[in-house]
């Protein structure tokens, strides 16, 4: 059975990982514009890559929460597919083994010529000035505001087959994100957890779990493993 599970920002927060949504749209007191845009990163890429220095930093000394770790017991039971609009590696930590990033990743960098042109980054630091082999400059391996969404297609597909859909910790108001539930088969089940549930999900008459994501995601863990969830 396919278990397809979006997570958002709230999937993170336990572990301390800080969003653009945390305050009035700003990140660690730093406006959107100026860190996650492909101008902010023309006009002034030493303090862009200084942002995703501080941000890469903070990520490794993050621990996945037991809401990750318990997405991953999941795939004793279920064939697990999460799609996460996060850029942290903190699923694949907690032992998930099929995650697609919607928006990137930050522990990886990119030629800023070829969006195709992607490597590991030793360490959390990528230094001013560093270049990749076609001699352009490296450039964070995010996804900005205004740029395209390379992974939608894939996801696209894994929802269209998912035979129980999750939503976990997302505010569904970032595209194409967003969109993804509308991709979901008629009649499957789905569920979402968060302290603030959305209104669409409100108003589709989801599963609804109103929990942090630990606490969600060992409610989830239970009704699924119900046999009339499984059989």
């Amino acid at each position: 059975m396919k278990l397809v599970i979006l997570t958002g920002a709230g999937m993170s927060a336990e572990s301390g990982i800080k969003t653009f949504r945390d305050s009035d749209g700003l990140w660690e007191n730093y406006r959107i514009e100026e860190v996650c845009t492909p101008e902010a990163l023309a006009s002034n890429p030493e303090f862009v890559n200084k942002f995703y220095n501080e941000r890469r930093k903070q990520l490794y000394e993050a621990q996945p929460n037991s809401g990750h770790k318990g997405l991953a017991e999941l795939e004793q039971y279920f064939d697990v597919q999460i799609i996460t609009q996060n850029i942290d590696d903190l699923h694949e930590r907690a032992g998930s083994h099929h995650v697609l990033h919607l928006h990137g990743e930050l522990k990886k960098v990119r030629s800023s010529r070829n969006p195709d042109a992607i490597y590991d980054l030793d360490g959390w630091e990528l230094k001013p000035g560093s270049r990749c082999e076609d001699g352009s400059l490296l450039r964070p391996h995010v996804v900005f505001f205004g740029e395209p969404v390379p992974n939608i297609q894939p996801a696209t597909e894994a929802v269209r087959q998912a035979d129980i859909f999750v939503i976990i910790g997302t505010s569904l108001a970032v595209y194409p994100a967003a969109s993804l539930l509308h991709y979901a088969p008629d009649n499957i089940p789905v569920f979402v957890i968060d302290p603030n549930i959305p209104g669409e999900a409100r108003r589709r008459g989801f599963h609804l779990i109103e929990k942090g994501a630990s606490a969600g995601i060992e409610e989830l863990k239970k009704l699924l493993l119900q046999e009339t969830i499984i059989e």
